[in-house]
C-alpha cells in the first residue's frame, strides 16, 4: 500500500539536491497469487486482487486500496479476506485521515478510523476513534505513504542505494513502522503495449523494503516487499515476504486518473 502511482498538479517542491517527482495519479488492478511456501508453511494457496487508487485531491492525495484474497492452508480450510483501505493526506505531508474495515469471511473483524499530524522537527500524533478512542505519539520525522513513496522516488532519482524512515498509515493500532529501502539500479522500462504508454514508460526501479514495528525489539522484520517501481510511482509488480509464504502481485490493468481543476 505504499506505492503509485505523467503528472498531476502541485507536489511541494523539491530543494536543488532533490530530484523532482512527477506522480501519475492511476487506478491499477494486481492479480495476486501465492509464489513461494516453505516446508512449515501452513498457508498453501493465496488467491485474489488488489485494486489500487492513488488521485490527487488538489491539496493533497487520496488513495483507496482494496484486497479480495483467499487463503487455502494445509489442513483445509478455507479463509476469505477483504480489506478495504482510503486515505487522504496533505501535500505538505502534515495531516493525515484513514479509514480501514477488514472482513474475514463476510464478518467485520477490525475497523479503524482516526486521523494524524505530522512534523519534522517534532513528535506528531496519531488520533483513533475506531476501534476506540486513543492516540499514540509518532515520532519526529514520520510520513505519510504518499510522502513516503515521494521521497523513496526523490532518493532513487538522486542516485541513493538505501533509505530509511518511519511511516505511519493507520492500517493497525501499533503506531508508526520503520520501513528500511533498498533501491537497485535504474533501468529504462521495456515496452508493454497492454498498458498505456502516458502512464507505463520511462525509468524503473528494483526496490526492497523491510518493516519493522517500532514497539518490537526483534530484530528481524516483521515482512518485506519487493517493488518494480518507476519513476512516476506506479508499481509493475510486487512480492510480499511474510517469511514462510510469499505473495506476488502483478498488474494487470492500470488507467490514469483526471487531472482535477484547482
Amino acid at each position: 500500500m505504499l506505492t503509485a502511482l505523467g503528472l498531476m498538479t502541485c507536489l511541494p517542491s523539491a530543494s536543488p539536491a532533490q530530484a523532482a517527482v512527477e506522480i501519475a495519479p492511476h487506478r491499477a488492478i494486481y492479480k495476486m497469487s501465492l509464489a513461494s511456501s516453505r516446508n512449515n508453511s501452513t498457508v498453501s494457496d493465496v488467491r485474489g486482487q488488489m485494486m489500487f487508487e492513488w488521485a490527487d485531491a488538489c491539496d493533497g492525495w487520496t488513495i483507496e486500496q482494496r484486497f479480495q484474497l483467499r487463503f487455502q492452508y494445509s489442513e483445509g480450510e478455507q479463509v476469505d479476506m477483504s480489506t478495504n483501505y482510503a486515505t487522504w493526506e496533505a501535500k505538505d505531508g502534515q495531516t493525515y485521515r484513514f479509514n480501514v474495515r477488514k472482513l474475514v469471511n463476510g464478518e467485520l473483524d477490525e475497523e479503524l478510523r482516526g486521523t494524524a499530524e505530522a512534523h519534522a522537527d517534532r513528535p506528531g500524533v496519531a488520533r483513533y476513534v475506531k476501534p476506540e478512542e486513543q492516540e499514540i505519539e509518532l515520532p519526529g520525522g514520520t510520513l505519510f505513504p504518499s510522502m513516503h513513496t515521494i521521497q523513496l522516488l526523490r532518493h532513487a532519482a538522486d542516485g541513493d542505494k538505501v533509505f530509511g524512515t518511519t511511516v505511519f498509515d493507520g492500517s493497525d493500532t501499533e503506531g508508526a513502522t520503520e520501513i528500511n529501502t533498498v533501491m537497485g539500479l535504474r533501468k529504462d522500462l521495456a515496452q508493454d503495449k497492454r498498458f498505456d504508454s502516458r502512464l507505463f514508460h520511462g525509468k524503473i526501479w528494483p526496490v526492497r523494503m523491510a518493516f519493522f514495528p517500532l514497539a518490537s525489539d526483534d530484530a528481524a522484520p516483521e515482512y518485506e516487499m519487493g517493488l518494480q517501481l518507476l519513476e512516476n510511482g506506479v508499481a509493475q509488480s510486487m512480492l510480499i515476504d511474510y517469511g514462510d509464504f510469499t505473495v506476488a502481485a502483478v498488474l494487470e490493468q492500470i488507467e490514469s486518473l483526471p487531472r482535477p481543476r484547482c
